[in-house]
């Protein structure tokens, strides 16, 4: 390993972990992670359809995303330190009351919307604001390590869920689960997000003087739009799939526990996919290289339309989701930054994160109504599947990175 190169792991190498440790706890991974382990238990105690459970979700992801520009712009304005620790706390009280719910879907996706308006400043857009600053020579690795938190959350959340369940029913497990960002998160965000230091010794950090396009410039240019619509298309994808993934198994045949296992292998995917993915754009063009990491899952669309779906085949349709799922999350930081400069990047960053979590918060609902229509998800899986072959090839229309002074 070249010492000079991977200088800035050493001074920064506290911050990363508490940035790791934050988005795996965060208002991004772990409510995705645990609507599927819970949509079976709730449904059955409230007789609620499975699109209206996870409607739910969709009301977390519209009250994000419609927050998610403010909290950018709040962080451009003073700093990445104080909204993320207010929001993780606040997002983590949130989440608790989602144990005292009674049989009301209102007051159900009340609850949820209020998750996603708090916890907002608790997603990426904040953590991967200071990796940013931090990082500006190895800034697509140290992304995918702090993202790597997604893939954490994804590998040990349905699992830890389903025992939770099983041991103290759900309303029990959800307070566990809000219990673990106030915990874990919060007192090592105090502890080590802070602003780097402006004179560390390191010369490689020059690079990391703010340059950038303001919102407005950017989103005047056909790369701006084309980003977005294929993180959307991708995220319906992801969506669709990876909230379904259990509830799909378990039609298969597979039990609960199987199925939460095989869905494991999606958290494990996502952690190597986003290595890989982080360090390859490092390297050489990103929309490039991640091409087939975000293409290959329509694989595992179309491996489970079949009737039997072997444990095999569920592993690798997860291990495939996985890695999209994780590469994708790496570009969505690495690109906006890299095409549209750091000066305005929250206020960037929050505008794409919107579109990505509009689209992640849409998909399982419709995949949901589609199976209470049809009694099957086969119906939609031909459209994901579509979703990943376009949605990657649409990236690789963005053409060159700018170079600094096309950024200023």
């Amino acid at each position: 390993m070249n010492g000079s190169r991977y200088q800035e792991f050493s001074t920064g190498r506290f911050l990363l972990l508490s940035c790791t440790v934050g988005i795996a706890l965060g208002a991004s991974p772990v409510p995705f992670n645990m609507v599927g382990v819970f949509t079976l238990p709730v449904t059955s105690e409230f007789g609620w359809g499975r699109g209206d459970m996870q409607l739910a979700l969709f009301c977390f992801t519209l009250a994000a995303v419609a927050t998610i520009p403010f909290i950018g712009a709040l962080i451009d304005r003073i700093g990445v330190r104080q909204v993320a620790l207010a929001a993780t706390a606040a997002y983590a009280a949130a989440l608790a009351l989602l144990a005292f719910v009674p049989n009301h879907l209102i007051a159900f996706y009340a609850i949820w919307a209020l998750v996603g308006i708090v916890g907002a400043g608790s997603t990426p857009i904040s953590w991967t604001r200071a990796i940013n600053d931090w990082f500006p020579v190895n800034r697509g690795l140290a992304l995918a390590i702090a993202l790597m938190g997604t893939g954490l959350t994804a590998a040990f959340l349905p699992s830890f869920a389903a025992w939770l369940i099983e041991q103290w029913g759900w309303r029990k497990a959800i307070l566990a689960i809000a219990a673990l960002p106030i915990l874990v998160a919060l007192p090592l965000a105090w502890r080590y997000l802070h602003p780097m230091p402006p004179h560390d010794g390191n010369p490689r950090h020059e690079q990391a003087v703010p340059a950038g396009l303001t919102l407005r410039v950017a989103a005047s240019q056909w790369r701006f739009w084309a980003m977005m619509l294929s993180i959307l298309l991708i995220a319906l994808g992801i969506g669709g799939l990876f909230i379904n993934f259990q509830p799909l198994l378990i039609d298969k045949g597979f039990s609960s526990a199987a199925a939460a296992r095989v869905a494991g292998a999606i958290g494990v995917s996502i952690i190597a996919g986003r290595l890989l993915a982080g360090w390859l754009i490092d390297r050489y063009w990103a929309p490039g290289v991640t091409l087939p990491l975000l293409a290959l899952p329509a694989v595992a669309a179309l491996l489970l339309m079949q009737d039997q779906v072997s444990t095999s085949q569920a592993i690798l349709a997860a291990v495939l989701l996985g890695a999209a799922a994780g590469a994708e999350s790496d570009l969505l930081a690495f690109l906006s930054a890299r095409y549209f400069g750091l000066r305005h990047y929250g206020r960037i960053y929050g505008v794409q994160y919107a579109a990505f979590g509009l689209a992640s918060g849409l998909a399982p609902f419709a995949a949901g109504k589609v199976f209470d229509h049809f009694g099957s998800y086969n119906p939609v899986l031909p459209w994901i599947a579509g979703f990943f072959v376009l949605g990657a090839l649409l990236l690789l229309t963005m053409g060159r990175y700018p170079t600094s002074e096309e950024l200023r």
